[in-house]
């Protein structure tokens, strides 16, 4: 032995630094520490043979996450050099328990020195050892809190404690490190959601705009919460019967921002983008359809969530009723509309659309355009067959809800497609002559 290598390293004694050097071979191709040799290769040996085999021992086990010992093997050398073989881990990054899962705590080999990682290598390992699904993945941030988590899970009288932290994804299988849906879901979330309001259709004229930070459950509701701020009440009069209409239904509002955060892709580090004018309200979200699937096929309520667990978690919270229905309900929100919403997709976005039912332009092409929809047209054969319709025939007719059986037979008669005779129990529908 006469110098140090990329795989060869000489102490004199034993130090902290020793740790540095097991975590730099275990994260690269591996090596060997001779402990009792100087920098020139010379043997010095060490006064206190089982003390320092003792202290070597101990310390790399308990400095060093995660456990690299089953990597680790000793030998001692004439009595007086312990030798230390370290084998390339599988669990990478190894890093030291005191710094962290971070550049400053995770080292690799580099010519003969053992140097801190980038924060891209460390990216790198954790993918080749976690595999490519970003939500399993190890966060390099482990020093989280989950206040706005706890509050959401117990709003909605769902457990949320640490024995159910494995369960949900939010620690890894060891159970010891956080995952990058942990980060997700805790008050660090690096990742946010912009709303800007424009005062032209061209979205160059800012009118306002925010940007809602902290858990992705914090985003949610501060978002909406603004969207709903966003959303007018438009009253008409209709002889002495006013008549209140939102610009956009609440419900296609909530559908499509629950979208936009449960299924963007968050491997990248962009915003959500939530575009608002006086004519629609366009959901920007990261990450373009998976391979496979078409807009047609979002449409029909075909569904390959990207982050699995992630939406199995907004679904224990009835946040989400099933996968692929969220777009669906936002299309029968607009059953009555002549404007419809948008998908657009480019590979690396997904956008929906929402037309804002009381503008202009929606109007315009509400008058252009026949207003029977296919909910209308089956209705009106009913009735065309048997006479006339009660409320309840409707709603087992569509499979719909009151509320919507009755918003879609007053949207009948403002279009002068039928016409209300009586009243409460005995109010039935009939075509208009």
């Amino acid at each position: 032995m006469k110098f140090e290598t990329e795989n060869i390293e000489f102490k004199l004694q034993i130090t902290d630094e020793i740790y540095k050097e097991v975590i730099a071979f275990a994260n690269t191709d591996g090596g060997t520490i001779y402990i009792g040799i100087d920098d020139n290769g010379n043997v010095v040996g060490i006064d206190n043979v089982d003390e320092t085999y003792t202290r070597i021992t101990n310390g790399i086990r308990d400095a060093i996450q995660p456990d690299v010992t089953m990597f680790i093997k000793y030998t001692l050398q004439d009595n007086k050099v312990v030798k230390i073989t370290v084998g390339e881990g599988s669990y990478k990054p190894y890093y030291l328990k005191s710094k962290g899962l971070k550049p400053s705590g995770v080292y690799i080999r580099q010519g003969a020195s053992s140097t801190q990682a980038s924060p891209e290598q460390i990216r790198r390992m954790i993918k080749e050892s976690d595999g490519d699904v970003f939500e399993d993945m190890r966060s390099m941030e482990q020093s989280l809190s989950f206040h706005a988590a706890e509050k959401m899970f117990k709003k909605y009288n769902v457990e949320f404690s640490e024995e159910k932290y494995r369960v949900l994804g939010i620690t890894d299988d060891s159970n010891s490190l956080y995952t990058n849906l942990a980060l997700l879901l805790s008050d660090q979330c690096l990742h946010t959601t912009k709303v800007a309001v424009f005062g032209n259709d061209s979205n160059t004229e800012f009118r306002d705009s925010k940007e809602f930070t902290g858990s992705i459950f914090e985003q949610l509701e501060d978002s909406f919460g603004y969207l709903m701020l966003c959303n007018k009440t438009v009253s008409t009069f209709k002889g002495l019967e006013r008549v209140e209409s939102s610009d956009y239904p609440q419900e296609a509002i909530r559908e499509a921002l629950l979208n936009a955060i449960v299924h963007r892709d968050y491997s990248f580090s962009g915003s959500i983008i939530i575009n608002v004018n006086d004519n629609e309200m366009e959901f920007i979200s990261i990450g373009g359809l998976l391979p496979g699937l078409s807009p047609d096929d979002i449409r029909s309520g075909i569904s390959q969530p990207r982050n699995k667990k992630l939406a199995e978690v907004f679904h224990r919270l009835h946040l989400i009723e099933s996968y692929g229905t969220g777009i669906r309900r936002i299309y029968n929100f607009y059953s009555n509309c002549a404007v419809q919403p948008r998908i657009e997709v480019t590979a690396n976005t997904f956008k929906i659309v929402l037309p804002n039912m009381n503008s202009n332009n929606a109007k315009e092409t509400m008058t252009a355009t026949a207003a029977i929809t296919p909910q209308m047209q089956i209705v009106l054969d009913f009735i065309e067959e048997n006479g006339q319709i009660t409320d309840s025939e409707v709603q087992e007719l569509l499979e719909i809800k009151n509320t919507r059986a009755y918003t879609l037979m007053k949207q009948m008669e403002k279009e002068g497609l039928i016409v209300i005779v009586g009243r409460g129990s005995s109010k039935k529908y009939m075509k208009k002559d």
